[in-house]
């Protein structure tokens, strides 16, 4: 069973930046592809970004693809989402997740078997 713990969610400015990041436990970081999905009020959960296992392939919503980077520390098991250039419209409340089987669509929440609790992200000036 594993766990993911999102942190680093806050009020910042359109154009500014904000980390987020998603610690682990319970399971073998190594072997979970990583995903980022963010929830609107109102709104679907959509996805955001996945990396592979090793962190060599990414992939990115359409919606934050230039601004937004994925990255992974294996040996922290923590994965990490860099969003520049926010706008307004990425106010969401921002999920970490995890899949052990690798075998479903990147972008489909239903690939993914565990979820972190989330942490808001508000884009206001």
């Amino acid at each position: 069973q594993v766990q993911l713990v999102e942190s680093g969610g806050g009020l910042v400015q359109p154009g500014g930046s904000l980390r987020l990041s998603c610690a682990a436990s319970g399971g073998t970081f190594s072997s979970l592809r990583m995903g980022w999905f963010r929830q609107a009020p109102g709104k679907e959960r959509e996805f955001v970004a996945a990396i592979s296992r090793t962190g060599g392939s990414t992939y990115y919503a359409d919606s934050v693809k230039g601004r937004f980077t994925i990255s992974r520390d294996n040996a922290r098991n923590t994965v990490y989402l860099q969003m520049n250039s926010l706008k307004p419209e990425d106010t969401a409340v921002y999920y970490c997740a995890a899949d052990y089987r690798r075998t479903g669509q990147t972008g489909s929440t239903v690939t993914y078997d565990y979820w972190g609790q989330g942490t808001q992200v508000t884009v206001s000036s």
